[in-house]
């Protein structure tokens, strides 16, 4: 019983960890935030091809989470980065991944695409 106990308390503290750190390194910002910031900044789709090609906001260049450390040298760290994915979970990798590589001002849009209203373009 204690070995449960223990192991659930350690669980825990992983999770309020990551959730934390998470706080520090990326800002979630609402739909209308988003908008009010995500025309002078650096708009990435961390979603596949595939999904970005169904639909994406208006001015995005899609950089799926699977290649962004390898095109790391495409986005400036002098420049605000909004991303965005589906729902919130790749978009918060990657600004872990930024965030290891020296950017700072790293921004998601909160709930995803998945709750975005605004101007949509697709293939």
């Amino acid at each position: 019983m204690e070995i449960l106990i223990t192991a659930a308390v350690v669980i825990l503290a992983v999770v309020m960890f990551r959730y934390f750190r998470q706080k520090n390194v990326l800002k979630t910002l609402t739909e209308d935030q988003f908008r009010e910031g995500y025309r002078k900044a650096q708009l990435i789709d961390v979603r596949e091809p595939n999904e970005f090609d169904k639909g994406h906001i208006l001015g995005a260049r899609n950089i799926p989470l699977t290649q962004m450390k390898q095109r790391l040298v495409e986005l400036r760290k002098d420049k605000p980065v909004y991303l965005y994915c589906q729902g919130g979970s790749r978009s918060a990798r990657a600004a872990q991944l930024l965030h290891k590589n020296g950017y700072e001002d790293i921004n998601q849009l909160k709930g995803g695409f998945k709750k975005w209203t605004g101007k949509v373009k697709s293939k």
